[in-house]
């Protein structure tokens, strides 16, 4: 960001000064417990929204862009992940979680053995959690020395039902789509995906060494005789 260039957060601060509310700076500390109603439409309009609710301020949240965006994210947790894969113990041929009859154990091996015999494992989305988005999308890199930069700013209006929008910065919606377009490969399908950063990495050990071969060739040269050396 340039040294005068104003944050989004700055400039939605000023639009909400010109409408006669407050903007009050907030920080979420726990979103789980907020009561919140997601609005539909764009920053003027939530505004006459807020008006209309007789808001007298406007609480302001500034966004920061972190370095775990970067990476693929299921929205799957841990315990969720062990239950749909049965490493919890649980049943997955649908008897339940007191299931005795051994016959998920049964259906597991057979999918198993079917799935080797078509192109060895087949992959789910969760199974690439965590994967650098970059290595699908490489634009997404440049995007890197921002991080912990502000990127956009949520705007609540207080009550007991708060109403809530997110304003971002033109270069994050720019990011957040390569994200989106990197995640649906991924989605779309995991093992294609695999195969992409497989081959790019084989791309670039092959040009590592390819560059390896051509200093080593330019060494194996003898130093050119000066005249002076001859003499």
């Amino acid at each position: 960001m340039a040294k005068n260039e104003k944050s989004v957060t700055d400039l939605v601060c000023e639009h909400i000064k010109k409408q006669k509310l407050l903007p009050i700076p907030v920080q979420t500390l726990n979103e789980e417990a907020e009561a919140t109603r997601y609005f539909g439409g764009d920053l003027k309009e939530f505004l006459a929204a807020a008006k209309t609710l007789g808001a007298k301020g406007i609480f302001v949240e500034t966004l920061y862009l972190e370095d775990d965006e970067f990476y693929y994210d299921s929205g799957i947790d841990d315990e969720e992940y062990l239950a749909m894969n049965g490493a919890d113990g649980s049943c997955t041929c649908g008897c339940g979680d007191n299931c005795d009859c051994k016959k998920g154990d049964k259906k597991r091996s057979k999918k198993a053995e079917e799935d080797d015999k078509v192109d060895g494992v087949l992959l789910e989305p969760e199974d690439l959690e965590g994967l650098d988005l970059s290595l699908l999308r490489p634009e997404i890199a440049k995007f890197l020395d921002r991080v912990g930069e502000s990127c956009g700013v949520r705007l609540t209006v207080p009550g007991v039902d708060h109403l809530e929008v997110e304003i971002f910065a033109d270069w994050y919606d720019e990011f957040a789509e390569l994200v989106d377009e990197a995640s649906e490969i991924i989605e779309e399908d995991p093992n294609g995906a695999l195969e992409q950063v497989e081959a790019m990495f084989k791309e670039a050990e092959k040009a590592a060494k390819d560059e390896d071969k051509s200093v080593k060739k330019i060494a194996a040269h003898p130093p050119k005789k000066t005249a002076k050396s001859k003499k």
